[in-house]
């Protein structure tokens, strides 16, 4: 027999749960199926120490706060899949778990869901699985060569004695590239293109002054920056990152990497252009906030540290642009590079040629199938906690009018 729905949610992430809060509180049926656990991927994908990149007071439903959690703390992976599983609770989310939906297909009634435990059939359906789908690890380097995704580190015990290259200097490659400097490891750091905003500035958090900015609303892109990482930490209570101050702990810097060829890694000549242009991004936030205080007649205390830079350490100023990774010890790779999106389980024609859903306000070019908590789904703020929560809303409008 074939189980029939109206709405199917797919994935029970933070997309899926807003997903079902929105559509019960239009009393829409619906069902949500995970294919392992509630936040999956917060559990098993994220290393050991990982905390959000935003306070607890920003990184969150709007109608549920973090209960053991200061506001302008920074919530661990743990506590954050607690919170979803609470949310999950308080709310009576209709769930299953552990069925993963392996083939989706249009019928003339709607659409079916080959699941792990059956065929279900539903008039819609929500796709929520997330943007951290399938990790991308160039094939550069010997497979010899002990080499590791962002999303299987758990902490620096995990890797081999000896050196280790980290490849992508975003969110996670900064703080991991730390962590293992501050465990005694030889660190090499690879920059890329990035933004660096200040973790505070004048008493607020950077995710306020997105805000307070318009650039939470921010509906598209600047062609070419799409996905330009960001170099931000809430580690360790949360602060600004400074290249040239990871440089001084003894982590050394290279730019943008190239290729591999019979023992060595090629750089490109980049890293003081990329670090220069992550600098202008800082300063030019620092003065909009100030431009934003001015005209808003604001009070709010100075904080001249923030615009002080540090100086270049040595070395800083002539990167390598080869390691023989041999000679100089590295024996492990740590690429965070970030992922790529993987709906090659959808059966219709959904998606352009680069692999992302063609839609409008999560609403695919058929009729009842969605997308939800995609980067710059709607806005800037789409793939976050916050963001999600409203393109779930706009969706769940959109099926109540079906």
């Amino acid at each position: 027999m074939v189980e029939k729905v109206e709405t199917l949610v797919i994935g029970a992430g933070q997309a899926g749960l807003a997903m079902s809060r929105h559509l019960a509180a239009r009393g829409r049926e619906h069902l949500v199926l995970e294919r392992a656990r509630i936040a999956e991927r917060w559990r098993a994908e994220r290393w050991d120490s990982l905390v959000a990149n935003g306070p607890a007071w920003h990184d969150r439903f709007p109608d549920k706060t973090f209960d053991t959690i200061d506001p302008d703390a920074f919530a661990s992976a743990a506590d954050i899949v607690r919170y979803f599983e609470a949310y999950a609770d308080e709310h009576k989310t209709p769930l299953r778990c552990g069925v993963e939906v392996t083939a989706l297909r249009k019928t003339p009634g709607g659409f079916r869901a080959e699941t792990s435990q059956g065929a279900v059939e539903a008039v819609n359906v929500v796709v929520a699985t997330g943007p951290f789908q399938k990790p991308l690890i160039p094939n550069m380097a010997p497979a010899s060569l002990f080499q590791l995704h962002s999303r299987d580190y758990r902490n620096p015990a995990q890797m081999p004695d000896g050196g280790v290259l980290v490849i992508g200097a975003g969110s996670s490659g900064v703080q991991i590239a730390d962590e293992l400097r501050r465990a005694g490891r030889e660190v090499w750091l690879s920059v890329g293109p990035h933004d660096r905003p200040p973790r505070r500035y004048r008493g607020r958090d950077f995710v306020w002054w997105l805000g307070a900015l318009g650039h939470w609303e921010a509906r598209i892109a600047t062609p070419g920056r799409e996905h330009v990482t960001i170099a931000v930490s809430g580690a360790r209570g949360g602060h600004t990152v400074d290249f040239r101050r990871l440089a001084a702990s003894g982590v050394r810097l290279t730019g943008t990497t190239q290729g591999y060829a019979n023992g060595v890694m090629s750089f490109a000549d980049d890293l003081l252009s990329n670090v220069a242009n992550g600098d202008a991004n800082h300063l030019a936030m620092l003065d909009a906030a100030d431009a934003y205080i001015a005209r808003e007649g604001l009070e709010a205390p100075l904080d001249p540290d923030e615009r002080r830079r540090q100086p270049d350490p040595p070395g800083f100023l002539e990167p390598a642009r080869r390691l023989d990774l041999a000679t100089v010890g590295v024996r492990s790779i740590l690429w965070a590079t970030g992922y790529a999106l993987d709906f090659g389980w959808i059966e219709m024609d959904v998606c352009d040629a680069r692999g992302r859903p063609v839609q409008n306000g999560g609403a695919s070019k058929i009729p009842g199938l969605y997308f939800l908590g995609l980067p710059w789904l709607t806005r800037r703020a789409s793939a976050f906690i916050w963001g999600v929560w409203r393109d779930a809303e706009t969706i769940a409008e959109q099926i109540e009018r079906r």
